[in-house]
């Protein structure tokens, strides 16, 4: 007798190959048995017949890290499959972090509302604290090249020493040996762009010790695309790793015409030998920070001398040349998108919530200025909170990525509830039907790729890329981890418009034999836990 049975299904495995009828039993946390099962019982039954039962899926770029503190159950995205989150990216990291840091962390952009607490320092401690609350989802972490960098340096633009170097590399050392993934960048952005190529190599050879992966917001997703992802190949080779390309695109009309070349240089490497992927979100529109049009130089010593610098009129007029130059050494989303498709979706302050749904084209017309004069204002007024949605991507790409084997999936979204301190800000349609709109759109609609090929890289390619073990597969002995759904019935309903809007589609999800999801409703069951990466010494 099993713990549950999920009979008379569609099983997709996770591996690849083409999909068969059975059942799944799971047993504890564990898949017990996968196949024709005839005559199982289980305490529990489920009747799956005529739907998918497949691996939960791992969304490979979640900004899940302060949603959980405030609500453990991740309702955005265990409604859409999503039973592992993969956090971060850049600064996003949460450790490890020295007291400057931790003061700094209370104001940030994703969840300008959200109030928490931090009671760790390092990022083992970060993910203890996060499943010791009570969480549905399970959670692992890379650490940063920029938490490092400014753990050791502050929010400086220069190279580091030896003797910071070598307490840079220490600091990766324990959080990989406290269960890291590996280390990310996000080399647009401040402070990440201040490093070189030869510090994150050091950075990441002490990765590839510990067999773990490299992974980056490239330097550039615009004019030096190319270069940016030839930088990547350079730190898998010399550093002795894995790499990965966060949300792979080429943004910008202009750059379109780029990701056949991207595509081609991650194949040659593979070829050769380095074990480069890349994963993308589904949208054509990217959402980040409106201070993220400013150039680096002007973010040097952290927000609050970003905030000095816009009151300046001097080094206010040295902004505005770098942000109207399009294919300059900085890459603003502004002369990229244009205004007009520059949508406002977040500001911490009461006031300027009103904004929230309109362009920054429409926000300069009712304030009669011109546009960079605004978002300049609005990153002041807001002390550098806001967030934006920015269309700027190919559909035609979109396509084409979907296609590439060695692309995975992600949301680079948090993980969300139409309720509570959420709504106080939108957000990109993304953290409610990225994964949706792949299985609704772009597998049963268009038929890009078929479902089985999906379900694989939504599951055991990532977690063969991220070394995980016992997890993106219906195996025996694998923790039970699955989700059960009519492929025709999964329906993305968020819009940019009206963004907090759960997808439908997914019956029943279950995290480590757990069920959190039955009959599309969460059942408030928490039964996630931190997933270690490939050095952990626990």
């Amino acid at each position: 007798m099993y713990d549950i049975l999920i009979k008379n299904g569609i099983i997709y495995d996770g591996d690849g190959g083409k999909p068969y009828a059975g059942s799944v039993a799971i047993s504890e946390d564990k898949i017990a048995a996968v196949g024709a099962l005839d005559g199982a019982e289980g305490v529990i039954e489920i009747d799956a017949h005529g739907m998918a039962i497949a691996p939960g899926f791992i969304n490979m770029l979640s900004h899940a890290q302060i949603g959980l503190l405030v609500d453990g159950r991740s309702q955005s995205d265990i409604r859409q499959g999503v039973t592992l989150e993969v956090m971060g990216e850049g600064m996003a990291a949460m450790g490890p972090l020295n007291d400057a840091m931790k003061a700094d962390r209370r104001v940030q952009a994703f969840l300008p509302d959200a109030n928490y607490d931090i009671s760790w320092t390092t990022l083992g401690e970060y993910l203890d604290h996060v499943a010791g609350r009570g969480i549905s989802c399970n959670v692992a972490s890379f650490t940063s090249a920029s938490v490092v960098r400014v753990n050791v340096l502050g929010h400086v633009s220069r190279a580091p020493d030896a003797g910071e170097l070598a307490r840079m590399q220490a600091l990766v050392r324990q959080a990989m040996e406290e269960g890291a993934l590996g280390i990310s960048s996000s080399l647009i952005y401040a402070p990440d762009c201040y490093a070189g190529t030869d510090e994150l190599i050091a950075l990441a050879k002490v990765v590839g010790e510990y067999n773990g992966m490299y992974i980056s917001h490239v330097r550039s997703e615009g004019s030096r695309f190319l270069e940016a992802v030839d930088e990547l190949i350079r730190i898998a080779r010399e550093g002795g790793c894995a790499a990965e390309i966060y949300h792979l695109k080429a943004s910008g009309k202009d750059y379109w015409g780029k990701m056949d070349g991207a595509i081609a240089r991650v194949e040659q490497a593979r070829a050769a030998g380095l074990a480069i992927s890349a994963d993308m979100y589904t949208y054509t529109a990217s959402g980040t920070s409106v201070a993220s049009n400013i150039p680096g130089w002007a973010h040097e010593g952290g927000r609050s001398a970003l905030l000095a610098r816009l009151r300046d009129p001097q080094a206010r007029a040295r902004i505005k040349q770098d942000m109207a130059v399009k294919n300059g050494e900085w890459e603003s989303h502004l002369a990229a998108a244009g205004a007009e498709n520059i949508l406002l979706v977040s500001f911490k302050r009461d006031d300027m919530k009103p904004l929230m749904g309109k362009t920054l084209a429409e926000v300069a017309a009712m304030r009669g200025q011109p546009a960079d004069e605004v978002l300049l204002d609005l990153v002041l007024e807001d002390e550098a909170n806001p967030s934006a949605v920015y269309f700027k991507m190919s559909e035609d790409n979109i396509r084409k990525q979907i296609r590439v084997p060695w692309v995975s999936f992600c949301s680079d979204s948090p993980s969300l509830a139409p309720e509570g301190v959420f709504l106080k800000s939108s957000t990109h349609p993304r953290a409610y039907g990225n994964f949706a709109r792949l299985i609704e759109k772009y597998v049963v609609n268009e038929r890009i790729i078929p479902l089985e090929e999906a379900i694989y890289r939504l599951t055991m390619l990532a977690a063969t890329n991220l070394k995980i073990q016992k997890r993106g597969a219906l195996r025996d002995g694998y923790y039970a981890d699955v989700v059960v759904f009519d492929p025709a019935a999964v329906h993305e309903h968020t819009t940019f418009q009206d963004a907090h809007r759960y997808a439908t589609g997914m019956s029943h999800v279950f995290v480590n034999g757990v069920q959190v999801l039955k009959d599309g409703e969460h059942t408030g069951a928490k039964p996630g836990m931190v997933v270690r990466g490939p050095g952990w010494k626990g």
